[in-house]
């Protein structure tokens, strides 16, 4: 006995092809739907103009600090003497609250003052450090070079708020802050011009 009902011999059905055809529709359609939703979160060119900024240092002499806004924070580039270098690179690891580089550059690296100066493209300036100047504590705004007169006991940076002294690399030396100032991401695009972000 044969039988003409298409479902007992396997082959699709009219039915069948409605079904695909309006699970794909709504698929499509939902997608339609949700990309504009989905795109309306990725961030304006306001925000991303301020994802990343370029810095001339060609007027900042031996022994000076600058300070600058990035993303709505305070970063100190230091322009180190000979003998800010030196000090910072003789400082025994063991001599640290924090023995992590917190450099945004590097991944679980020690503090050394090597690390500390490391750019994105793993090209380490001594002359130069680039860091967030937000005290790892409750956030205040350390002191820095004014006038030629470094602040705190390790010629560095001190916050008044709490008593945390930073040295000349800006890790922690002494006071409540558990950790060393953290380093942003940064590169050198030319000799005087720093991009931080």
């Amino acid at each position: 006995m044969t039988t003409s009902d298409p479902t007992q011999t396997g082959e699709p059905t009219r039915r069948d092809f409605i079904h695909i055809f309006s699970t794909a529709a709504t698929a499509v359609g939902a997608a339609a739907v949700a990309w504009p939703l989905v795109h309306q979160m990725n961030p304006d060119a306001s925000v991303l103009a301020l994802s990343t900024k370029e810095v001339d240092l060609s007027a900042v002499e031996v022994g000076q600090a600058i300070k600058i806004f990035w993303q709505g924070k305070p970063v100190f580039i230091r322009r180190r003497t000979p003998a800010e270098i030196e000090d910072a690179e003789t400082t025994p690891l063991s001599a640290l609250v924090d023995d992590d580089a917190r450099n945004a550059n590097l991944s679980g690296a020690e503090a050394s003052d090597n690390a500390r100066t490391t750019s994105a493209d793993g090209e380490a300036k001594p002359e130069w450090l680039v860091l967030v100047g937000v005290c790892t504590h409750l956030g205040c705004i350390p002191l820095g070079t004014t006038s030629g007169e470094n602040k705190g006991e390790y010629g560095g940076w001190f916050c008044p708020c709490h008593g945390s002294h930073y040295d000349t690399a800006g890790r922690i030396r002494k006071g409540p802050a558990p950790e060393n100032l953290p380093i942003p991401p940064f590169q050198f695009i030319s000799d005087t011009v720093v991009r931080i972000g």
